[in-house]
């Protein structure tokens, strides 16, 4: 899968980007069960910028975040149907709990979170590395009603 870096390759894809003048995006998250308000938050997150990075989190970052029965899918499934989107440039899996040193290696231009966040809901050491890599931060609208955990409780309650 060509579109999928590893960590090690995103300081020297940052910094490539950054050379040809190129605003990069970063997002990420967990992205079990892709739906509508993915791809809604996926393709305004490109829009902010010229180059989109997703971070996907491990299965055992999932697991951790989500609990036992999480993920579904499991790590590089869900970085290979990422990848397959047209606004979606690149796709790594990281796997600590947060995406700090995502961040840290990368040096986004922009970074942009869904808008069930708040500048103070963000972690505190992922801001710290926003700020340290001087990334504007952007939080996008969140897709009412669509959700992967909505998703799992409707398929729940129809069994």
């Amino acid at each position: 899968m060509e579109r999928l870096v590893s960590p090690n390759e995103l300081p020297a894809l940052g910094a490539e980007y950054a050379a040809q003048g190129k605003k990069l995006v970063l997002t990420n998250g967990c992205f079990d069960l892709l739906h509508t308000g993915h791809v809604r938050y996926l393709e305004e997150a490109r829009s902010c910028g010229d180059v989109l990075i997703v971070a996907v989190n491990s299965d055992a970052s999932v697991r951790e975040l989500k609990g036992p029965e999480r993920p579904l899918n499991n790590e590089l499934d869900r970085a290979e149907v990422l990848a397959a989107l047209r606004c979606v440039d690149h796709v790594t899996i990281f796997t600590s709990k947060r995406v700090t040193e995502v961040i840290r290696l990368l040096r986004p231009a922009i970074y942009a979170k869904g808008g069930d966040y708040t500048l103070e809901t963000l972690d505190a050491g992922e801001r710290a590395a926003l700020e340290e890599a001087g990334a504007e931060i952007s939080l996008l609208q969140l897709v009412a009603g669509r959700s992967t955990t909505g998703i799992l409780e409707r398929m729940q309650k129809s069994s």
